[in-house]
């Protein structure tokens, strides 16, 4: 049972599934909200210009309705009249026309779908497949689509049958009509009509929308198997990860053991910590070489003493070196008071390794800020 679970598509597709379907132009759309946007878009511009509209239609119609007959004797004449005319009906519905072009682009953005897929546009011939097609038609989704057509063509039939219905004697009277005012019913009516057509397909794309959402996220569900295998892709396997941090670690550590040789003291703790530091002019401040606790501290301390390195026993200083320090940066400024003893102590150190006389004494009492001391532990 639990094999076929992790075989169902029970769940949500990742963020990169999403990407990849973008990629291959799989994105929900909504026909329904695109005939709902063009449509709202005319009718909000017959609503706000209708009038103008209307006078400039009628200017039109006046001007290429009108017989002149020096344009009857001269074709060329007849040319220019009719681009003068062709222009005047462009600039006239040309603010319909871009409505409507800023209509059709908004579509995708309220879907969050508008991207441009290359992959998308490769010919795929299974595309032609006869037996593929048929099974779409035949499937739950060709269903779905026939019942929406079906039920948009008879809510939009019966709303255009109402409208006619509804306006057939002012329809009418269009024919009896002076030319201006047959204009400007046939301008109320394209208004009523669209208003209520836009009417009718909101409750459509009420039902559309979401219904495309749903079936959009649904077919990009994944199975558990599919998740696991893709979070092994892209984060990597966690076993390889684990071996890759392994040999990280250890080559780290080699780094840090060679670098050892080179200190010019370590501070212990004296078993739990041990920190080696180094400073040579020109350095800002002392530098941590290298650094480590329980059984590094330990081969630190053996490849210290191995070399001849000084080493020096100062718990708290210990302690607040491991805890603030990174390898190969200076040491904090609050520590510089306390490192100064330490290097103080080394150089009389090795003086007197070069010259003899008196053996210095070792710093005991080294301060340093209780806030960068942690917790003391035994050892």
């Amino acid at each position: 049972m639990a094999e076929e679970s992790d075989l169902e598509r029970t769940e949500p597709a990742s963020s990169r599934r999403l990407e990849q379907a973008r990629e291959e132009g799989q994105v929900p759309h909504s026909r329904e909200l695109g005939a709902f946007l063009v449509m709202s878009a005319a009718a909000g511009v017959f609503w706000v210009m209708g009038p103008w509209l209307i006078q400039r239609t009628a200017s039109l119609m006046h001007r290429g309705l009108t017989l002149d007959l020096q344009l009857s004797q001269e074709p060329q004449l007849m040319l220019i009249r009719f681009s003068d005319l062709s222009l005047d009906a462009l600039l006239t519905f040309s603010p319909l026309l871009f409505a409507l072009v800023v209509a059709s682009l908004l579509t995708p953005f309220l879907l969050g779908s508008w991207n441009f897929a290359p992959k998308a546009m490769m010919p795929d011939l299974s595309r032609l497949d006869p037996i593929k097609g048929l099974g779409r038609l035949v499937s739950w989704s060709g269903l779905a689509e026939m019942l929406k057509a079906i039920a948009k063509a008879l809510l939009l039939g019966g709303v255009a049958a109402w409208v006619i219905w509804n306006e057939r004697y002012d329809i009418f009277a269009i024919f009896g009509q002076t030319q201006d005012a047959g204009l400007a019913s046939a301008g109320h009516l394209i208004s009523f009509s669209f208003l209520a057509v836009v009417a009718a397909m909101l409750l459509i794309v009420a039902v559309d929308v979401p219904f495309q959402l749903w079936q959009y996220h649904d077919k990009l569900k994944m199975t558990r198997e599919e998740l696991r295998q893709e979070g092994k892709e892209t984060e990597g396997n966690p076993e390889v990860k684990a071996r890759i941090r392994t040999l990280q670690r250890e080559a780290a550590r080699k780094r840090m053991m060679g670098a050892v040789p080179t200190a010019d003291v370590i501070v212990t703790n004296p078993t739990h910590f041990a920190v080696a530091l180094t400073y040579k002019s020109g350095m800002g401040a002392p530098k941590v070489v290298a650094k480590g606790r329980g059984d590094i501290a330990l081969k630190i301390r053996e490849i210290g003493a191995a070399n001849g390195v000084p080493m020096l026993e100062a718990p708290p200083l210990a302690r607040a070196l491991y805890r603030h320090t990174e390898l190969d940066q200076e040491v904090p400024s609050a520590l510089y008071a306390a490192v100064a003893e330490v290097l103080a102590y080394v150089y009389q150190l090795t003086n007197w390794r070069q010259v003899g006389g008196n053996y210095p004494t070792p710093p005991r009492e080294i301060s340093v800020p209780a806030e960068l001391v942690p917790e003391a532990v035994n050892g």
